[in-house]
Formats: C-alpha cells, structure tokens, sequence
C-alpha cells in the first residue's frame, strides 16, 4: 500500500533539492566550468527527477495544469521536460556534459560570467541501432524536443521554465509546497 504522507514528504523533499540546486545555478561563474558542469548535471538530474514523480504520482494535477497553459506555452514546457530527459539519459554515457554546453565567452563581474548565460549546443541525430523500434522512437522524441527546445537557449531560461512549471505543479498537487519562483534566469 502506498502511503500518501510519505509520499508528500518525498515530493517536498525533491522539490528543496531541485530548488536548492537550481538556486546555485547564477552564482557559479564561467571560470570555474567543472563546478558549472557538476551542477548543471545535478539540475538536470533533480528537473527529471521531480518531474517524473509528478507524472507518476499527481497524474491529474499535473495533466490539469499542464491543460491549462496555452498551446504555445505548453508546447515549450512539455518540449523543456522532454529534451531534460534526453539530456540526462545520455549525459555520462554516450556524451560528456561539454558536449551539451556552450560556455559563452564573459566579462568578468557582469551577468555574462554566469553559467546561466551558458547555451544548450545544438546535437547531431544519436545512433539509435542497439535501440528496439519502441526505443528509438522515444529517444528519437526527446531528441527532437532538445534541439527545439534547449539548443540555442541559456542554461537559466530552460532551468527557469521547467522549475516554474514544476514548483507550481507540486503546490497544487501537495499543498504547503513551496511554490516560490525559482531564481535561475
């Protein structure tokens, strides 16, 4: 039997990871990239995570809200959440995390010296063959949804509307969560 408060617990606690975890996002700069990239795998790391128990355990929350954006908005969010999950199913293993991120060159002391100026780099089709039919049309999906939405945006606007989506997913599905906007544009 599943138990509803330990699974709202569970859902608050994901929630402060990611939060915490996007939260670092405009405060590491450009110069020191293997922090930038540790965290920025940890983001996406805790994005999917979130939102996969979302999809899984407040189905209907997450399908009213998602039903209630407009058509374009909903399109980029779902697009975001998808090409997340491209990224971290092969971030590590068949691609290094510099093959994601465009480190744009900065100033030092201004907005630029944030990863969150950073660019998602667009990627060539993945070999898909070792894949069943099945597989290779879900990666081949989130693919698609990565190179529309993440390749030629900032690491803090893909970060923003995915934690935006998901902070306000999570409060109406668990109310107490915080609903806070979050701080990685």
């Amino acid at each position: 039997m599943r138990d509803p408060v330990a699974g709202v617990s569970a859902l608050q606690w994901s929630i402060t990871a990611m939060s915490d975890t996007t939260d670092r996002l405009p405060r590491v700069r450009t110069a020191d990239q293997p922090r930038a990239f540790a965290v920025i795998g940890e983001a996406v790391w805790w994005v999917t995570i979130v939102d996969a128990t979302l999809v899984r355990h407040h189905p209907d929350e997450y399908d009213a809200l998602m039903a209630g954006q407009p058509p374009a908005e909903r399109q980029r969010i779902e697009g975001t959440l998808a090409g997340l999950r491209f990224v971290r199913n092969r971030m590590g293993h068949e691609v290094d995390h510099v093959d994601f991120v465009r480190a744009n060159p900065s100033r030092a002391g201004t907005s630029d010296d944030r990863i969150t100026a950073w660019t998602w780099k667009s990627l060539p089709e993945p070999a898909l063959d070792l894949l069943l039919p099945r597989g290779q049309a879900w990666e081949m999906t989130r693919y698609r949804a990565y190179q529309a939405q993440l390749a030629g945006h900032t690491i803090g606007e893909v970060f923003g509307r995915a934690t935006a989506f998901l902070h306000l997913t999570a409060a109406s599905a668990t109310p107490g969560t915080d609903a806070r906007p979050p701080v990685a544009r």
